[in-house]
């Protein structure tokens, strides 16, 4: 007979509130400037290429910067760092309502993502620390899941206040959110101290990764126009090559002070865990990407409707989300993760079926297969990740780990994009990389078979 499950108090559900409204900001605003980006093309007189910075700009800061946030919530606690992350964040999304010009406006969403790199891990920390361990898998669910109705909610929440009160109000809607967040977990969430108080900042290995994930994510985002052979691009991916070994020998020789303690680099559970992840986050990407592109080029949406026409990936991966953390407590990580990666590579399969001639619903299907596989998959390698190591490195594990999806994401949509451009047609290419995809996904669902731990939990008579 089954145990009862452990049940949560009520301040811890309060807690795992606040940490989900705090991803719901972080979430949304990844995906609300999207549909947004025409209006501020015409309000500051400037170009698609420029503007397009908004975006990428904020995604590249994030990316580079968030193994540093997580091991600095690990450092000096997570409270702390979640809070001087949210005021970063909140101050300048209102410096970023307010710019008067395209510059101010993208430092303003330079410094935004410092923000966001700095409470992503320590959400992470203070969420799966808030967890008693057999209930560790409702963290993973909870995160993915308000990070999925984020996601979702971005374009439709963008391009209703765009087309109403002004794209200026995506900006400011993100200071009353992240106030409420900040007042709950400053209420609620125990103050638990630094968990490497004896250790000192690796600032040798925070300078070599930042830039090299600079420099490599900075190439694959630039390479479609420049060119992956022009001066620049190779001289960016030396850059990263160069940065990136020299960071191995640092943290080599920096001991417990490392940005990447040993412990972390020589756990195999994690590492099948992180590699897994690196393979599936082309997927995510390249639909979020290219799946809009074929509702506005060959179907004639407009860019709100391409927005709402990912509902039924985005809603599906919500509401998956959701109901993964029991599956997990069912069926074992193992499992779960493996049902998420085959429905990611089985979503990816039938919709490289799409044809110059295929309309909206039969696009459906395939979308709704990849929205359970992205729920799935995604909140229980987070949880397998989180949990392998000890969990005075939570943040740090939850930090690489989403630098990983980064990372993948940018190398798979510059593969993607490859096999798109040079394609007789749209959706010729589309077709092409979504077969990519699909095998990038079989690659994914055979590390999480043969590698990704998590035996079913057994239970006491």
């Amino acid at each position: 007979m089954r145990s009862a499950k452990e049940k949560l108090s009520g301040e811890t559900l309060l807690g795992l509130f606040a940490m989900s409204l705090a991803v719901l900001v972080i979430a949304n605003d990844f995906t609300a400037l999207s549909v947004a980006l025409p209006a501020i093309e015409k309000v500051f007189n400037s170009d698609v290429t420029t503007v397009q910075w908004v975006i990428t700009g904020y995604a590249l800061v994030f990316g580079v910067l968030i193994v540093s946030g997580g091991r600095l919530a690990d450092m000096f606690g997570r409270r702390l760092i979640f809070f001087i992350g949210a005021a970063i964040f909140a101050g300048f999304s209102v410096i970023g309502g307010l710019a008067s010009d395209i510059m101010m406006l993208l430092i303003a969403r330079g410094m935004m993502g410092i923000g966001g790199a700095l409470m992503w891990p320590a959400i992470l920390g203070m969420t799966y620390g808030m967890l008693p361990a057999s209930r560790a898998a409702i963290g993973g669910s909870l995160i993915m899941g308000a990070a999925g109705i984020g996601n979702a909610v971005g374009p439709l929440l963008g391009g209703a206040l765009t087309d109403t009160i002004g794209w200026r109000w995506i900006f400011f809607l993100n200071l009353p959110v992240a106030l409420l967040a900040s007042l709950v977990t400053w209420r609620v969430v125990a103050r638990v101290g630094p968990t490497a108080s004896n250790e000192r900042i690796d600032y040798a290995g925070v300078c070599a990764l930042s830039a090299g994930l600079f420099a490599l994510l900075l190439s694959l985002d630039m390479g479609t126009d420049l060119g992956w052979l022009s001066p620049t691009i190779l001289g960016l991916f030396a850059l990263a090559a160069v940065a990136l070994i020299a960071f191995v020998f640092i943290e080599r020789g920096a001991g417990n002070n490392a940005l990447v303690p040993r412990e972390v680099f020589s756990n195999g559970a994690f590492i099948a865990a992180c590699l897994a992840t690196l393979l599936m986050s082309a997927i995510f990407f390249a639909a979020l990407l290219y799946l809009p592109q074929y509702m506005t080029k060959a179907l004639g949406y407009s860019a709100i409707k391409a927005g709402t026409g990912l509902l039924p990936v985005m809603a599906t991966f919500a509401l998956t989300s959701f109901t993964a953390g029991t599956l997990y407590e069912r069926l074992g990580a193992k499992t779960v993760v493996s049902i998420g990666a085959a429905c990611l590579a089985a979503g990816m399969f039938l919709l490289s079926g799409i044809h110059t001639h295929t309309d909206y619903t039969e696009l459906v299907p395939g979308m709704v297969v990849l929205g359970v596989g992205i729920g799935l998959f995604y909140s229980s390698i987070t949880t397998v990740a989180i949990t392998a190591v000890d969990p005075a490195r939570a943040s740090l594990a939850g930090a690489i780990m989403y630098m990983c999806q980064i990372a993948g994401g940018a190398i798979g949509l510059g593969l993607n994009t490859a096999l798109v451009v040079t394609a007789p047609s749209l959706a010729e290419g589309i077709h092409t990389a979504f077969l990519m995809d699909a095998a990038l996904a079989i690659g994914g669902l055979l590390v999480s078979l043969l590698f990704v731990g998590g035996r079913k939990q057994q239970q006491p008579a």
